[in-house]
């Protein structure tokens, strides 16, 4: 198969159908050394239980990255799946936004990873977004920290394909690999990426990776070039009877970490309010919240490319300390205002649902759906962009016609809770940290 011309655009599954994202022209070695700028915070919650992780019996190396972050005791799911990663079994993970499914795979697969062994790259992560790519590239640069040894690179479209084929031929020592599908199922197909000694194959977001049909072409792709022999391992906070069919298709008599009541899936230190209110009057009442609530740190969702153009040109324009983020933007703007918003340096983020999954923003107290989500899935990634770490933190949904009430009426049927309308008076203390 010819190779792909440098101009060629990789489309990303996020990516609205009618917007093309340009090759980005910028000279960007997404290496360790690239990701040294990153503000790393881990992905995880204190828990109530009494194991450490000095229990989990890991390298005295990675205890000490981990102890070093600060942390002491996993979270439930990991210390559920860490020791079944550990063992080789095969995973399909479900569990709480923010409640660390992310760690469960870096530290099991940073366990178990010899770079010594002359057979790699022994890793492959595959994530929707960019930004996730780059923020789960973060995390391993944080707990490989005393394991100098171990090597990563990131892959994703926005960057010239040439550069991708320089890296690799130039780094056949890489032990892990990251990246969306798009991109990395070309460098397959063009017989530049070589996975014949991978052993730990990782799909995160995994129901929004399997969902469509052209992106799970392009995961069988790659999980295609791995060995038969292999771990694999599937996260999602979401995970519907519909899906769990074709995660099973990946795995082999793995372990299930899943949630059984979709009631347990809602995060219950999030205030969430509506508030019915017609389209003309959505910005009003967004500049008077604006105004008059205390925050840390917003991130208002909208539902198109257009409509988070629209409205954040106009908060920037009017003096708000904001930034905006879409597909449509070139790769490293993106990762730009990504980076702008997370080092807090502006405080309020308007963004499409490229956002809306994964992305770890400590001090995000509020989030607004000026639009209302389509489903409930996409309510509760969403409204998990606030509150992490299980702080506090209020979510507030604007409805505007009969759709919008059906869709928010979904979301308190499936999660079975009462989400009331906003009050005249709001009480800052249930969502201030």
């Amino acid at each position: 198969m010819a190779l792909m011309q440098a101009s060629e655009e990789i489309l990303d599954y996020e990516d609205a159908d009618d917007v093309v994202v340009p090759n980005g022209k910028h000279d960007h070695n997404l290496d360790d050394h690239a990701l040294d700028y990153m503000q790393e915070d881990y992905v995880g919650e204190a828990s109530v239980h009494t194991a450490e992780f000095k229990d989990l019996m890991l390298k005295p190396e990675l205890l000490r990255a981990i102890q070093d972050a600060g942390f002491k005791h996993p979270s439930e799911v990991q210390a559920n799946c860490i020791p079944k990663a550990v063992l080789g079994m095969d995973l399909v993970c479900q569990a709480k936004s923010g409640f660390g499914k992310t760690a469960v795979f870096v530290i099991s697969t940073l366990q178990e990873l010899d770079p010594s062994d002359p057979n790699q790259p022994s890793v492959i992560v595959l994530l929707p977004t960019r930004e996730l790519a780059f923020q789960t590239a973060a995390q391993f640069k944080r707990f490989k920290k005393y394991l100098p040894s171990i090597t990563l690179s990131l892959f994703f479209g926005g960057i010239a394909y040439e550069k991708d084929i320089t890296n690799i031929r130039n780094r056949p020592d890489l032990n892990v690999i990251i990246g969306t599908p798009g991109r990395l199922a070309a460098l397959v197909r063009d017989k530049i990426l070589k996975l014949d000694h991978v052993k730990h194959f990782i799909i995160d977001e995994c129901d929004k990776m399997l969902h469509q049909e052209d992106m799970r072409a392009q995961i069988k792709v790659i999980f295609d070039a791995t060995p038969a022999k292999k771990q694999v391992m599937l996260f999602s906070a979401t995970l519907s009877k519909k899906i769990m069919p074709i995660c099973e298709e990946f795995v082999q008599d793995p372990y299930r970490h899943l949630v059984d009541d979709c009631a347990k899936l809602t995060l219950k230190h999030i205030v969430q309010y509506y508030v019915k209110i017609t389209e003309a009057g959505k910005l009003e009442w967004l500049i008077h919240i604006l105004d008059t609530l205390e925050y840390n740190q917003i991130i208002i969702f909208v539902n198109t490319v257009d409509r988070a153009q629209m409205l954040g040109t106009h908060l920037f324009e009017n003096n708000y300390p904001s930034v905006m983020i879409h597909s449509g933007m070139e790769q490293i703007e993106r990762l730009a205002r990504y980076q702008q918003f997370k080092s807090f340096s502006s405080r309020i983020m308007v963004a499409t649902d490229l956002f809306g999954r994964g992305m770890d923003i400590e001090r995000v107290n509020i989030v607004i759906n000026y639009d209302c989500p389509f489903n409930s899935d996409q309510y509760l990634h969403r409204i998990g962009r606030g509150g992490r770490f299980n702080r506090k933190g209020l979510a507030v949904t604007l409805v505007s016609d009969e759709n919008d009430c059906k869709n928010l009426s979904a979301v308190q049927d499936r999660f079975d809770i009462d989400i009331a309308p906003i009050p005249d008076e709001l009480d800052e203390t249930l969502w201030a940290n």
